[in-house]
């Protein structure tokens, strides 16, 4: 499991020119889902991202988290995040998980976020195409790939 996590101060998901979510301070986390990934790799990137110390404190210094701050958060799936591009100039998506597999594990990350925040999680719709802005504060920008722990 891929993730991009990005400090905002602001962030959107438009799909068909309707807002469907919205938030202001917090993150927006871009997810991809491979085959390989299951309950224990979403139990460990959540608490990551929950617990990762990327908010300024009074002294201006990024020792914070997303729950400290009471932050908000946007979970978009992007199955872009496993792009293979070694090869030619088109990217293969192979790595990244079909419909079947990467709904259920998309849907148990989005409920295991909000259990590590204690609050509701806004998301995209999987598979949309979707418009997704965003005010990068910092910028900040946080790749975490649950097969490199290390």
């Amino acid at each position: 499991m891929k993730a991009v996590i990005q400090r905002v101060s602001e962030s959107s998901v438009t799909i068909n020119s309707e807002i469907v979510a919205q938030i202001q301070q917090g993150v927006l986390v871009l997810v991809g889902i491979e085959d390989a990934d299951n309950q224990e790799d979403i139990n460990w990137l959540t608490s990551k991202i929950a617990n990762l110390r990327i908010f300024e404190d009074e002294n201006e210094v990024m020792n914070l988290s997303l729950k400290d701050i009471d932050g908000e958060m946007i979970v978009v799936s992007q199955f872009t995040l496993h792009a293979l591009t070694k090869k030619g100039n088109r990217p293969s998506y192979i790595k990244a998980s079909k419909p079947e597999i990467a709904i259920p594990l998309y849907e148990s990350f989005v409920q295991q976020m909000e259990i590590e925040l204690g609050k509701k999680v806004q998301t995209g719709q999987f598979g949309a195409d979707m418009k997704v802005s965003l005010v990068n504060d910092g910028p900040v920008t946080i790749i975490i790939d649950t097969k490199n722990k290390e």
